[in-house]
């Protein structure tokens, strides 16, 4: 088998995606690390699985980790822009000489196999061979999809497993209730860690104290309830929790807010089993510098311009209600397109009483509906809506509609928003 020579033939290996094809199950990803020496023995976790905020919580902490000291990686799924965002080390990206040898050498490792692994399943081999590489202390791990059978729970028990808020997602391969899809998330609590959960339906924390409970893990719910919110602007948020702070954090949205609690109760966690340095400094310095690109991040000023990665009903009305909280009264100018197959009335309904006008666009996919039936559709419900080619033609689209004091917020895909920050960058 000829070597993968270029970083363009490397993405174009790491793009296919056989997973539907595939039986769901752990022992591809065990078979294959078991080639590759079992890299994931030699590193240390922290495991994070859920429906929204487990990429914003594993950004958070490894950012935290940073500022306190320990060599981090991070590990996290889809990226915004470009591949090498899956992968980074102290906040840097894996670099193409990596990336390349790393995905030949897995690449010939699964040659070996019978079966073949799931192109999820071949990335996350690359991140452990990665981490090991680059000597990291600790790992903030997002689960890419559910959690018990996920290629990443084929780690030994991490220091801690972390659970973020549940939605129903993917009910056809998780199950039609939360508590199902709990469930399977909770299926990455293993005996030897510590949990945490951030506070939710009581159906949720049953499943979750009683898989705990099965594994003899101490369980931490945050406890929103004892947070003081100090102040909130375009600027960033400042808040106390547990009498503890204040602590800044730079991200936007109630939401981010909540899950920097699941933060700073992952830090109490790990410092009780040893990770000393995790002192409230380190977390208020990691907090200050974390960054989420795409998630309710401003990208300019006057007109303000917020992109954001809801797609779903959950995901919109977090959305919404960050943006009434930061804007008040102001209408807004949204940027969209949505997929046929999802539930899009019930998300753009919840749009409406925030919505001065809408810009609207068909995403690139087979499922998409049709902008100009969105369009249709939003005009129907009293809002004035402007079709549009493309991003970049929403974006032209939506600054020429707006006035100095306007905010625009584009959401949709993490694919759709990192191809809106593209194209504003270029306007």
């Amino acid at each position: 088998m000829k070597e993968l020579q270029t970083i363009e033939e490397t993405l174009k290996y790491l793009q296919f995606d056989n997973w539907e094809q595939s039986p769901p199950g752990l022992a591809r990803s065990r078979a294959l690390l078991a080639l590759l020496g079992d890299p994931q023995k030699k590193l240390k976790f922290v495991h994070i699985a859920g429906t929204n905020g487990k990429g914003s919580t594993a950004a958070m902490l490894a950012s935290v980790l940073q500022s306190a000291g320990y060599r981090t990686g991070l590990y996290t799924s889809p990226h915004l822009l470009r591949f090498h965002e899956r992968m980074r080390v102290n906040g840097r990206e894996i670099d193409d000489e990596s990336l390349i040898a790393l995905t030949n050498t897995v690449r010939n490792a699964a040659a070996q196999m019978q079966e073949m692994p799931t192109g999820f399943e071949i990335m996350t081999a690359i991140a452990f061979l990665y981490f090991v590489q680059e000597r990291c202390g600790i790992v903030s791990l997002e689960v890419g999809l559910g959690g018990r059978m996920d290629s990443t729970n084929v780690i030994p028990a991490p220091e801690v497993c972390v659970v973020a808020n549940i939605g129903l997602e993917h009910t056809a391969i998780l199950g039609d209730t939360v508590e199902k899809i709990a469930a399977e998330k909770c299926g990455i609590i293993k005996r030897g860690a510590h949990a945490v959960l951030f506070r939710q339906s009581e159906g949720v924390e049953n499943v979750a104290r009683e898989k705990c409970a099965q594994e003899g893990v101490p369980l931490t719910i945050t406890a929103p309830e004892k947070l003081e919110r100090i102040s909130s602007s375009l600027d960033g948020q400042v808040f106390r929790y547990r009498g503890r702070g204040p602590f800044h954090l730079r991200l936007l949205g109630e939401y981010q807010l909540l899950n920097a609690l699941t933060v700073i109760d992952v830090c109490s966690a790990l410092r009780a089993r040893g990770w000393d340095r995790l002192t409230d400094g380190a977390i208020d310095e990691g907090l200050s510098a974390a960054q989420w690109p795409g998630r309710l991040e401003l990208l300019r000023r006057h007109p303000d311009f917020i992109v954001d990665g809801a797609h779903n009903p959950q995901c919109v009305d977090a959305l919404m209600d960050s943006l009434a909280a930061l804007y008040g009264g102001k209408k807004l100018i949204f940027l969209t397109g949505v997929l046929r197959d999802k539930d899009w009335q019930q998300m753009l309904r919840r749009a409406l009483p925030l919505a001065k006008a809408f810009v609207v666009i068909t995403p690139p996919s087979a499922r998409a509906l049709d902008e100009n039936e969105l369009a249709a559709w939003l005009t129907a419900q009293g809002v004035q809506a402007v079709p549009a080619a493309g991003p970049g033609d929403g974006v032209r689209r939506a600054l020429a509609l707006a006035d100095g004091d306007d905010a625009i917020c584009s959401w949709g895909s993490l694919y759709f928003t990192g191809e809106v920050r593209r194209a504003l960058t270029e306007q």
